[in-house]
């Protein structure tokens, strides 16, 4: 290193505890010196010494820019200290737990569940290249896979490291990847089956060891099968040595194999009952380790996961008893206990229970057990001896027998989970994985060591072939790179002569020895061999130079384990016995029996078995071969097999031996980091050119150290000149052809040189800035003090101003006043001046004035003097000439009245008095009685006319009375029966009262009780008062709080329910999507299966079907029964049950149903048909009897009466109704409705009169033409006139009688009816039949109805009472303040029941009187249609009495279109071939009116809707439904096609809607659309179909779009640099240049707004709904928005401050588009609001407490786990800025522990939202549609 590079540099220096510690130089270093001065972190000053021989100095420290990188080959600096560092930032720091290096995963156990392997992290990495995400194991599995799709060739992902680093569980995520994202190529499910066989091989093969709770004790290469789809069709697993030793001893804190803990946990289970199983702790192969239970693992919960997983793959309960069995004799055998009987045999003590318990599991005799556990059978050449065994040497035979059962029985297990797994599908490629596992035992090392070996020189060899690989594709000259050759240890353990070699030669010799062995190996390699070493203090052992470390072996037990030796004898008692599964276990393997019965398929791989080879001739060769052998055999195959594939790598790193969560001891790891090769692959990338950069990435990175003139067109010259300039020694890099190729330490120069750059430029800008400050305060004070001066000046000015005016004011002031005075002093004087001369010439008036008046009084007083004096006089005169007169006329009438006395007296005077006086009386009398006379008769004449009317009247009223009495009378019995019932139910009632009575009486007394209460409480209030004022403040706040409370409360559960309701809508949204999937499953299956049947049928093909469709359902189940007839009628039928046995049985119900429909629509058909018969033989006889002419027009006017009696029938009917109704609604009398529909009525009416005398006419013109019969006619109508007077019970007793004289008179029927005499009476009787028996019916309705009210009115009470009668029971059992609240309670909820059975009766009766209405427009559009041109058809009788019979004809006006469109029944599927399945969306689109389609179709409804053809409706909207369905599974990957037909679907809803007769959707129509609903058929269900299938096409367009939208979002949104140059690329390792697909083309965010634009156009073309477009724009929105949040969540290099700055710009630019399509208001922006707040995470402070709060509060779209993984991947791209703390990360975890939200990381990128479907009817008129001629359907006429 240059002394230039090492001053202030920061080095690593070799330390004790730590391994390595960063320090810094404070001396600058020059060439000689013997040490070096260094300050370490803590401040610390040592002097570090350099060594003498070779003074090397220390390891360089990358820039902190490259610390926590993704990729170790991305380092500047390759060397272990950097490695060890960078891992341990990732896993303390970042809590990152996998880093690359090179083409190795780095996976450091975690010793913690964390949630990075949920199904949305699969699906995130699916699809994905390896360098574009973070490290995963995930990410190698996604590599295996696609290479083995693109390239052809198996693949293998290796996964090693010591025990308790994770592999098993490594290879389980690996395995449960393949399996999530391939699927099965059947229905078999075979992921699962793989996933299945996990627990069962952890139960058999894992175990507690002092390192791993879940430690693997064997190794497995697990090979995943797939096809040419490649879809999994079947895996199979190969098996490495099994620690067989563990089934007989552990060591202390270890346990044996799950398996037997579970057994011992569910002992107390009654199917385990019979294995006489207990607590582990009373086993001796249970409790050797003191430490059966494992934290947080419930083995009984653990062995229901096994069972299950037996059971997933086929192995069924008999067989798991049976290994459960033999695992519990396991048990039962290590606990026999074997005691001496001398020095050199042993006994087992009679009636042993667990030697019992053992026989009785395996099926053998106890006796034979006991013999030959103590003894063994010694052959020689002549005898045969039995030996007895010593102790130790019974108990070893024990163990090794365990250990022999429990080896055969996980052979077996592994066996028969390979035949569960196995298929018939032909094998296309497989990905295998391998678990290779760490041993702490002696031999079992040495084994694993030697594979170790093996795969270290294949993984050397892989790595270096991968370079030259990469030097040639760039052509860049290389020369060849050392690495560590292990092939001489290889040889030392596998070659001739080696330590296998010379393990088994010892084993064959009869006196065999580990010492002896020990022996041969010194005297063969310890001087031959320098990898083999003797330890000084020991014989019995030796060391092995390893490629990771030296290793010390014990010889002790290695013969014996290489032996793996069992006593035959042992064996042949196994082989007797009477347990089957345990014979199994024993016999040859081509024997054995599945228990899946399945039988291995003849396609696929051959597989490779983990037991030697079969063609064998005996099972007694396989025990001669040694461990050591077959190991080394199968570790061969295993090699050939990874050789033969394209290798991934995952090396496990344990962290610490203490199991703590994210803890590392930089020891161990380092350790770990050179025994797995991680630190050979970076020596080998370290001695090449390991910085490589692309020509693009250099120049984006490198810009700032370039000048102007050096950016030329061409990127990569600009990238030479600019490195020529930059690197002088030009071996220190290489041009490629697409990438730059740096020396190790080569980019770290270059960023020192771009810090040292932008150190410059900040320090300009900085000084830039410090200047314009200054001068900016400068101005400011100069401007400051300007302003004073002006301010001060102005002052002064303002003041002198001031004065002047004060003394110009004075002046003047001085001038006025003095004007003032002086003008005041003259007013004064003027003023009594003026006052003098107005007193003296007022007093000299007055004077003159009262002169004037005395003199007019005067006058005025002789006048009247004068006065009075004449009238005085002439008064006096007056009274003397009135006594005058009296006294005169006095004297004159005493005069006359004396001469009146005298005439008084005469008699004759008297009598002409008399005379005169009677004659004036007699005249006056006369007068008088003529007058009287007179007005009596003009009254009795009166009173005779309306006595004769009256007469009349009452007269038919009294037949009518008549009548009525006779129908009365026929009703006694029946109204007496209804009065006994009423009687009845009346004493009910009144007894029921009575009980109402008594219950009152009770509730008064309870009341005075509760009054008495109440009594007592106000006192008890008055007592209270003082305390309830203290209270009323705070049960005010309390209010207030509540209120707000409730107010929050409400907010909360109105969201919580619209939450609801939106789950609910995206729940049956998405039960909808998969109904149609398997819809197309099954499609696809029936394809297949007629395709390999070969069974054809022209002209029958099924549609697709729905299942909420009547006609769907029938169709598939006449297909289905059609099927059923066929030759391949049954394996259809299998198939279908077993791909959805509840959809078969509900189709076969729907049969049975529609079989039932049918059988009464049969029966029904052949009534109406013998009706027919019946009536068309009586109209032919009838026929017969008359002449042709008679015969048409007498059915004329039959037809035109029957028509006018059926209308005035129900025109009748619908005018009572509306009067019965007359109390509610609308339909009340006077309302508008009510009125319209009289008027109505009576337009109707007026019809039928018009009706009624056109009859007339026709019978007139009858009479007129036939004179001859006109008499007969006559008493015909005087019979039927008496016919109707007759009673019910004679008009019955006639017609029967008719009946019998017409059977009888049969013969003289023509006689009889030779002038239409009898047809006459018929019609008749039948007419007044028919009316006797309506109204007979109408009473009988009237009865029933009265009865049934008042059976429900007693009901109700009786309800009600029982209902009073609870209440009261339960109100009794209440304190007194709970009964005031439930009387409360109950009241509210009476009335509110009564409230809801009144608005139902309300809308009952709306329902009704539309109805009516409806009714009422049908009838009256029949009476025009029938009344049309009447006119014209009118003549008189009089006109056609000499004419011939013609038939009467009535023409019809024209009608305008009623935008109806007919078609015929078989140009059905012409019409859905043009409209559906051959019309191109572009073309209608452009061309065309929006909507087209669905209009035409909705026409041809109207039609058959108007001919009330229920049967054409079915079936057309059954071919529309499949044929839209059929066209978008056929072209479903066109957005245009699936919009054009969401578009359509949705207006052929809304016409549904709009035309349906429903008020709630008729508000916006016409008079004209309101004309042209439907008249006959309610769609309701159909609409909802449709409705389904528009949800289905919806889901279906998210999903196009989603496609297409996929590959720009991240290319577009995270990796273009919309705004060039503001954030810098950073090196990158090798993972990012081996991506699996090539560079395809850049997005840039204008690719995504053009296409969302191209979205937006062609739906806005195809006319679909504004609603539904921003409902699709919200969830494409949200797919951006949740796909580019996953990927900054899983991409450390994508965590930064520039990067921020870049999404929040296209964010805004997004934000934009909505803004130019006005679409801001849809919910979109809000859906990026997550990654809104992402990005400005990544661009705000992040130090103080401060920071956090803000934090806190500003990411409330952000989950706990989203925000922290943010702040940890947060990576800084310039040295400028800072890395988050971990205690800063730390602070916002506890500000956030409180929240409530979902655990889960990622966004679901799958979730739809719940579309809805915003009623929005159409102003186009249907009668104005045209229909092109391009649409090729003329077939349709319009109506």
């Amino acid at each position: 290193i240059a002394s230039s590079h090492m001053y202030s540099a920061r080095v690593w220096i070799p330390d004790a505890e730590e391994v390595w510690k960063s320090a810094e130089l404070t001396k600058d270093y020059k060439s000689g010196d013997v040490s070096l001065q260094l300050m370490l972190e803590d401040g610390k000053n040592i002097e570090h010494k350099l060594d003498p021989k070779t003074r090397n100095l220390p390891y360089l420290r990358n820039p902190d820019i490259l610390v926590g990188e993704n990729d170790l080959t991305a380092l500047s600096y390759l060397h272990e200290p950097a490695v060890l560092h960078n891992l341990k930032v990732r896993f303390i720091d970042s809590k990152l737990i996998y880093t690359y290096c090179g083409i190795v995963l780095v996976a450091i156990n975690p010793y913690e569940t964390l949630p990075i392997y949920g199904t949305d992290i699969i699906n995130a990495y699916s699809g994905q290249n390896m360098g574009d995400m973070d490290p995963h194991i995930f990410a190698v599995a996604e590599e295996a896979y696609k290479q083995m799709a693109r390239d052809e060739r198996n693949q293998s992902i290796i996964v090693s490291g010591e025990s308790g680093a994770g592999k098993t569980v490594s290879a389980k995520y690996a395995m449960r990847y393949f399996a999530t994202v391939s699927g099965s190529a059947s229905e078999a499910n075979v992921e699962e089956k793989v996933l299945a066989s996990n627990p069962i091989m952890e139960a058999i093969g894992n175990a507690k060891t002092t390192r791993n709770d879940n430690s693997s004790r064997f190794g497995k290469y697990i090979e995943i099968g797939f096809d040419n789809r490649y879809r999994i069709i079947g895996a199979n697993m190969r098996t490495y040595l099994l620690e067989k030793s563990r089934v007989v001893f552990q060591a202390d804190e270890e346990r044996n194999y799950h398996i037997f803990y579970q057994l011992c946990a569910s002992a107390h289970l009654p199917e385990f009952k019979a294995l006489k199983l207990s607590n582990a702790n009373d086993f001796l192969y249970t409790r050797q380790g003191r430490s059966p239970v494992i934290d947080g693992v419930d083995d009984t919960k653990e062995l229901c996961t096994t069972r299950n997983a037996f059971s997933l793959l086929g192995i069924n309960e008999s067989y798991q008893m049976g290994l459960f069995q033999v695992l519990a004799a396991i048990l039962h055998l290590g606990n026999v206990e074997i005691k001496d009987r001398d020095a050199d045999s042993s006994v087992i003590p009679p009636n042993n229970r667990h030697l019992m318990a053992f026989c009785e599991l395996v099926g053998v005799t106890y006796q034979d057990m006991s013999q030959w556990l103590c003894h063994r059978k010694l052959k020689t050449a002549t005898e045969t001896y039995i030996k007895p065994l010593p102790r130790l040497q019974a108990t070893n035979a024990r163990d090794a027998l365990s250990k022999h059962i429990y080896a055969k029985l996980f052979n077996w297990i592994v066996e028969h989970v390979n035949k569960a797994l196995v298929t018939n599908v032909k094998q296309h490629s497989f990905i295998g994985v391998l678990d290779i596992y760490g041993f702490l035992a002696s031999f079992e090392q040495f084994c694993i060591n030697y594979a170790n070996e093996k795969l270290q020189q294949q993984f050397n060899m892989h790595v270096f072939k991968l370079e030259q690989e990469e030097y040639m594709k760039e052509q860049i000259p290389w020369t060849l790179i050392d690495f560590y050759d292990n092939q001489p240890c290889i040889n030392l353990i596998e070659a001739k002569m080696g330590v296998l070699d010379l393990l088994d030669e010892e084993c064959r010799m009869p006196k065999g020895s580990d010492d002896s062995w020990a022996q041969k190996l010194y005297n063969t390699h310890l001087k031959t061999c320098s990898l083999f070493e003797k330890p000084r203090m020991s014989n019995r052992a030796f060391i092995i130079q390893h490629f990771a470390d030296k290793v010390e072996y014990q010889c002790e037990g290695f013969l014996e384990k290489n032996k793996d030796t069992v006593n035959e004898e042992q064996i042949n008692v196994m082989k007797a016995s009477k347990f089957d599964l345990l014979v199994e276990l024993f016999q040859d393997e081509e024997k054995a029996t599945s228990p899946t019965g399945h039988v291995q398929g003849t396609g696929g791989r051959t597989r490779l078995s983990i037991k030697p080879d079969k063609s064998r001739d005996t099972s007694s060769k396989e025990h001669k071969k040694t461990v050591g052998c077959q190991f080394r055999n199968s570790l061969q195959m295993l090699m050939d097999t990874l050789n033969a594939t394209t290798p991934h790598y995952v090396r496990c790193i344990k962290p610490n031996d203490f199991k703590l969560a994210f803890s590392f001891d930089p020891k161990r790891a380092v350790q770990q980091l050179r025994a797995c090769g991680v630190l050979e692959t970076i020596r080998i990338s370290a001695a090449g050119f390991p910085s490589r950069w692309t020509y693009q990435e250099f120049f984006s990175r490198y810009r700032v150290l370039m000048k102007q003139k050096d950016v030329l067109a061409d990127k990569k010259l600009t990238c030479k000149n600019v490195l020529e300039k930059l690197v002088q020694d030009q071996d220190k890099y290489q041009f490629g052809k697409t990438k730059i190729f740096f020396r190790a330490g080569q980019v770290a120069y270059l960023e020192k040189l771009r810090a040292d750059k932008l150190r410059a430029a900040c320090i300009r800008i900085q000084k830039t800035i410090r200047c314009w400050l200054a001068r900016k305060k400068y101005l400011r004070k100069r401007s400051a003090a300007i302003t004073i001066q002006r301010f001060t000046r102005g002052y002064q000015a303002r003041c002198l101003a001031k004065f002047l005016r004060r003394t110009q004011a004075a002046t003047i002031i001085q001038k006025y006043q003095r004007m003032y005075v002086e003008r005041k002093r003259y007013k004064q004087k003027q003023a009594a001046a003026l006052a003098m001369q107005t007193i003296l010439r007022a007093y000299m008036a007055r004077q003159k004035y009262q002169a004037l008046l005395r003199e007019h009084k005067a006058v005025i007083i002789q006048k009247h003097v004068r006065g009075w004096l004449a009238r005085c006089w002439y008064k006096r005169c007056l009274e003397a000439i009135v006594y005058l007169q009296c006294c005169i006329r006095r004297m004159r009438a005493k005069r006359e009245l004396k001469k009146l006395k005298i005439e008084a007296r005469s008699v004759e005077h008297f009598k002409k008095l008399n005379k005169g006086m009677e004659n004036k009386i007699m005249q006056l009398q006369r007068k008088i009685d003529e007058q009287e006379n007179r007005l009596v008769n003009e009254r009795l004449v009166s009173l005779e006319s309306s006595y004769t009317v009256e007469s009349e009247r009452m007269r038919g009223e009294l037949s009518r009375l008549r009548g009525v009495e006779e129908d009365a009378k026929n009703k006694a019995n029946q109204v007496s029966s209804l009065l006994e019932e009423l009687e009845r139910l009346k004493k009910e009632l009144s007894a029921t009262q009575q009980e109402k009575k008594t219950i009152e009486d009770w509730a008064q007394s309870y009341r005075d009780e509760m009054e008495k209460m109440v009594a007592e409480l106000k006192d008890q209030n008055g007592l209270l008062k003082k305390e309830k004022d203290d209270l009323n403040r705070l049960i005010q706040e309390q209010s207030q709080q509540m209120t707000e409370k409730m107010t929050r409360a409400i907010a909360e559960e109105t969201q919580q329910l619209e939450t609801d309701l939106n789950e609910e809508r995206s729940r049956y949204q998405n039960l909808l999507s998969e109904h149609l999937r398997l819809e197309e499953k099954y499609d696809d299956l029936k394809e297949e299966m007629a395709l390999s049947s070969n069974v054809s049928k022209p002209g029958h093909r099924r549609t697709d079907s729905t299942h909420s469709s009547n006609e769907s359902e029938y169709t598939y189940n006449s297909e289905y029964a059609e099927l059923e007839d066929g030759t391949r009628g049954r394996e259809v039928r299998k198939l279908i049950l077993r791909i959805d046995t509840s959809l078969t049985l509900k189709l076969q119900k729907r049969v049975t149903e529609l079989e039932q429909d049918k059988q009464l629509l049969r029966n029904e058909l052949e009534n109406r048909e013998e009706q027919l018969q019946r009536a068309s033989y009586i109209n032919v006889f009838l026929f017969q009897a008359r002449g042709a002419e008679l015969e048409y027009e007498s059915l004329k006017r039959q037809e035109l009466e029957s028509e006018n009696k059926k209308l005035k029938h129900n025109l009748e009917e619908m005018r009572k109704s509306l009067l019965g109704n007359a109390a509610t609604g609308a339909g009340a009398p006077g309302s508008p409705a009510y009125k319209v529909l009289l008027e109505q009525l009576s337009a109707s009416c007026e019809e039928l009169e018009v009706r009624k005398e056109e009859v007339l006419i026709l019978r007139s013109q009858l009479v007129s033409q036939k004179e001859a019969m006109h008499h007969k006619v006559e008493t015909a109508l005087d019979i039927l006139y008496d016919v109707s007077k007759l009673k019910d019970d004679e008009v019955k007793q006639a017609y029967v009688g008719l009946k019998d004289t017409n059977r009888s008179a049969a013969p003289d029927l023509r006689k009889l009816n030779e002038d239409g005499e009898l047809w006459l009476v018929n019609q008749g009787l039948k007419e007044t039949i028919r009316l006797l028996e309506h109204q007979l019916q109408t009473q009988r309705r009237t009865y029933d109805n009265e009865v049934e009210s008042l059976r429900s009115e007693l009901q109700n009470v009786k309800e009600e009472n029982n209902r009073q009668q609870q209440l009261l029971a339960q109100n009794l059992q209440l304190p007194p303040e709970a009964r005031i609240e439930a009387s409360l309670q109950h009241e509210i909820t009476r009335l509110t029941n009564e409230n809801l059975d009144l608005m139902e009766q309300l809308e009952k009766q709306d329902r009704t009187i539309r109805k009516l209405k409806k009714q009422l427009k049908v009838y009256s559009k029949r009476i025009g249609e029938m009344g049309a041109g009447q006119t014209e058809g009118q003549t008189s009788p009089g006109q056609m009495v000499d004419e011939p019979i013609h038939p009467v004809n009535i023409p019809r006006r024209e009608k305008d279109f009623q935008g109806m469109l007919e078609y015929k029944k078989e140009d059905e599927m012409k019409l859905v071939k043009n409209l559906i399945l051959e019309l191109k969306p572009r073309g209608v689109a452009v061309n065309l009116i929006p909507g087209l389609p669905a209009y035409i179709l909705f026409m041809c409804l109207r039609h058959a809707d108007y001919v009330n053809d229920d049967q054409k409706v079915r079936t057309l909207l059954t071919s529309t439904i499949n044929s839209i369905k059929k066209i978008l599974k056929k072209r479903g990957d066109d957005f245009e096609t699936v919009s054009f037909w969401l578009a359509n679907t949705c207006r052929f809803l809304h016409c549904l809607k709009q035309y349906s007769g429903d008020e709630q959707f008729m508000k916006h129509n016409t008079s004209r659309q309101n004309e042209h609903c439907l008249s006959n058929f309610d769609l309701a269900e159909y609409r909802q179909v449709i409705s389904d299938l528009a949800i289905q096409i919806y889901q279906q367009l998210i999903k196009c779009m989603e496609n297409i939208l996929q590959p720009m979002i991240v290319s577009g949104m995270l990796e273009h640099e919309t705004i060039q140059g503001v954030s810098g690329v950073k090196p990158t390792g090798l993972r990012k240049r081996t991506s699996s697909i090539a560079d395809e083309g850049t997005y840039t965010l204008d690719s995504i707004l053009r296409q969302l634009s191209a979205f937006h156009s062609t739906m806005c073309q195809h006319g679909t709904d504004p609603e539904l477009i921003k409902q699709v724009v919200k969830q494409q929105f949200y797919i951006i928005g949740a796909v580019t949040l996953n990927n900054l969540l899983l991409r450390k290099d994508m965590c930064s401050w520039s990067k921020g700055m870049q999404i929040r710009y296209n964010v805004s630019q997004l934000e934009e588009w909505l803004r130019d399509k006005g679409l801001m208001t849809c919910g979109a922006k809000e859906t990026l609001e997550p990654l809104i707040q992402a990005a400005q995470l990544l661009q705000v402070k992040k130090k103080t407490d401060e920071d956090a709060e803000a934090i806190c509060s500003m990411c409330h779209a952000l989950t706990t786990a989203q925000i922290v993984k943010v702040l940890n991947l947060y990576t800084p791209v310039n040295e400028f800025e800072e890395r988050v703390s971990v205690a800063f990360i730390r602070t916002i975890q506890t500000r956030l522990r409180d929240r409530c939200e979902s655990p889960q990381l990622l966004m679901d990128t799958k979730m739809i939202y719940p579309v809805t479907f915003p009623f929005n009817p159409s102003c186009l008129a249907l009668e104005t549609i045209q229909i092109p001629s391009s649409l090729n359907l003329g077939f349709l006429t319009r109506v």
